[in-house]
């Protein structure tokens, strides 16, 4: 994937090697001296202080230590990657009259705090629509090549793009029908719901992918299968049979294998968001 000449975003907050902990003597003074201490480190300042509670002790931030040069490049391409998506669902938008607002993406280390609670690496990238947040640990590019069998950068991407679907999603109000919709039916129901929205992501995802080779030429040859392993590689048959050795199809939550390959492809070659109404199709 060509990215390294592409833009960087603006809306990149860069919380890896962060530890927040209790127990600083609390007031505005101690509050400067945590900022201080913040943005020689490299800090976002807004990060600190969204983290101290109103009358309350502040949090003390810890850095632990540099960060390796590999891992500075993957936050490098995180951050191209969130341009383009801003690029590209900026034009959609203005296609349809309307403005699209981006999204923060949130790099963490190990745990994170969000408007959504509190998330470990564990539980993979993230989109939290009560703050219009990505969240993703770096750590989990190894773990996508390693155990789901899924290298390459424009597979890292499409990791990204997807979760930016999700906040495509709610911009549009998706989101919040699903959640409405969800909330009226029974645990089946609501997986099968979450199947189609998570679905229509993974074809926003390769809308994005679509629109931004058009507009850059990103990709090199082999990319695109990048990304349809990845998403073949996490899709809900397969990991649960790789987990327990058989399927469960009404706990599934995100798709089949083919289901996740099939709508990104079809996000990718059409490049058109209406292609990818997973709630109006009967069949998936």
């Amino acid at each position: 994937m060509q990215w390294e000449d592409g833009r960087r975003s603006e809306n990149v907050e860069d919380r890896r090697g962060v530890r927040i902990s209790r127990g600083v003597a609390g007031g505005g003074l101690g509050t400067l001296v945590l900022v201080l201490i913040g943005l020689y480190f490299g800090v976002d300042p807004s990060t600190i202080l969204n983290t101290v509670p109103t009358g309350g002790s502040p949090a003390v931030v810890q850095q632990t230590g540099p960060r390796p040069a590999a891992e500075n490049r993957l936050a490098d391409f995180s951050s191209v990657v969130l341009a383009d998506t801003e690029d590209a669902w900026g034009a959609i938008f203005r296609e349809k009259g309307r403005t699209y607002k981006p999204p923060k993406l949130v790099l963490f280390t190990d745990s994170v705090d969000s408007a959504c609670g509190m998330a470990g690496a564990a539980s993979g990238p993230f989109y939290c629509p009560g703050d219009r947040k990505l969240y993703l640990d770096l750590s989990f590019f190894r773990e996508l090549e390693r155990r789901f069998k899924a290298p390459g950068d424009f597979a890292q991407a499409y990791v990204i793009a997807h979760e930016v679907g999700h906040h495509v999603q709610n911009l549009l109000g998706i989101e919040g029908k699903y959640r409405e919709a969800a909330g009226r039916t029974d645990k089946r129901g609501a997986n099968r719901l979450s199947v189609r929205l998570e679905l229509q992501a993974d074809c926003f995802a390769g809308v994005w992918g679509n629109r931004a080779d058009k507009a850059r030429r990103v990709l090199d040859p082999g990319d695109l299968e990048e990304a349809l392993r990845a998403a073949s590689s996490i899709g809900d048959d397969r990991l649960q049979r790789e987990a327990r050795g058989r399927t469960v199809p009404d706990s599934f939550t995100h798709g089949t294998s083919a289901q996740r390959v099939s709508w990104f492809r079809r996000g990718f070659d059409s490049g058109d968001p209406a292609r990818c109404d997973t709630f109006k199709t009967r069949e998936l």
